[in-house]
């Protein structure tokens, strides 16, 4: 059965980045392994984590790239060429510290808005023509414009109960984006999580 979709997570590999807010592609990633039933396995031929599972019938790939954020591309185009997917059917899963916690915004396309992740997956697929979803992780309040240190932070005790709400709502967006396409997606679920 061809691969009807690759779904990939964006984000650093390592403990040190575990439940950091630049890795909330990962996180939103795993949260669809656990409801899909995909186990994940390494696939050195795509420096990737690689996780098989069946969404409305439809076989799809989850994908966590090891090449760390800004290489994403690279194992992102690999993946995509081997299975025959279309850009169009390649849903990036990134944080966006411009987005406020607890905010989901899917598009069909788009400009990568200054995400080093969104531009490596650009630069190798050769478009702007694929979906993804941004997860809002918000700029620390002290109006800091270097934000690295923020993005590497971990997501403190007062924000986990956001961040649940959100990765479970992700996981219904992403479920009707396999199965109802980008719009319908898009219509249901953009926006603040309740």
């Amino acid at each position: 059965m061809s691969v009807a979709g690759l779904i990939v997570g964006l984000g650093n590999p390592g403990t040190e980045y575990r439940d950091t807010r630049h890795n909330a592609g990962f996180m939103l990633a795993d949260r669809l392994a656990d409801q899909f039933g995909g186990k994940w396995r390494t696939e050195k031929k795509f420096f990737s984590e690689v996780a098989e599972c069946s969404v409305g019938g439809r076989r799809v790939l989850l994908a966590k790239p090891l090449t760390f954020m800004n290489a994403s591309g690279e194992a992102v185009a690999k993946m995509a060429a081997f299975h025959k997917v279309p850009a169009g059917s390649v849903l990036v899963l990134v944080d966006d510290a411009d987005l406020p916690l607890g905010t989901l915004r899917l598009r069909g396309e788009g400009s990568p808005g200054g995400h080093h992740g969104l531009e490596s997956v650009e630069q190798h697929l050769g478009t702007r023509g694929y979906p993804r979803l941004r997860i809002g992780i918000a700029r620390p309040e002290s109006g800091i414009r270097d934000i690295a240190g923020h993005v590497l932070g971990k997501f403190g005790a007062s924000e986990r109960p956001m961040l649940e709400k959100v990765l479970a709502r992700g996981g219904e967006q992403v479920e009707c984006w396999c199965s109802r396409g980008v719009a319908v997606a898009m219509n249901l679920f953009n926006g603040m999580v309740g």
